[in-house]
């Protein structure tokens, strides 16, 4: 059982930055992808970021530009910088990665950007 530990969230003004990292008890390069989703309160969680083994990575729109999601095979883990962040990405971040056939979920890390 992969057990994963996220770290990095806190309170930030708007337009600031935060780096939310992802411990993993176990290697990450059997992981197809390890990434990021959110979930704000009252609504469903959605996706932020992935990164697959082979580097490829992928954005939800709102986040395009301002988020950067890397992974560290040595230090089994991997992170997400977040830059220019807004009220509206409020929200417990998850950690999750992937298999070809489980998915493993992180505890959350909570992030609150005000004005």
């Amino acid at each position: 059982q992969v057990q994963l530990v996220e770290s990095g969230g806190g309170s930030v003004q708007a337009g600031g930055s935060l780096r939310l990292s992802c411990s993993a008890s176990d290697s990450i390069f059997s992981f197809n992808a390890m990434g990021w989703h959110r979930q704000a309160p009252g609504k469903t969680r959605e996706f932020v970021a992935s990164s697959t083994r082979t580097g490829t990575t992928a954005y939800a729109d709102s986040v395009k530009g301002r988020f950067t999601i890397s992974r560290d095979t040595a230090k089994k883990s991997a992170s997400l910088q977040m830059n220019g962040l807004k009220p509206e990405d409020t929200a417990v971040y998850y950690c999750i990665s992937q298999t070809t056939s489980d998915s493993y979920w992180g505890q959350g890390t909570q992030v609150a950007v005000f004005t």
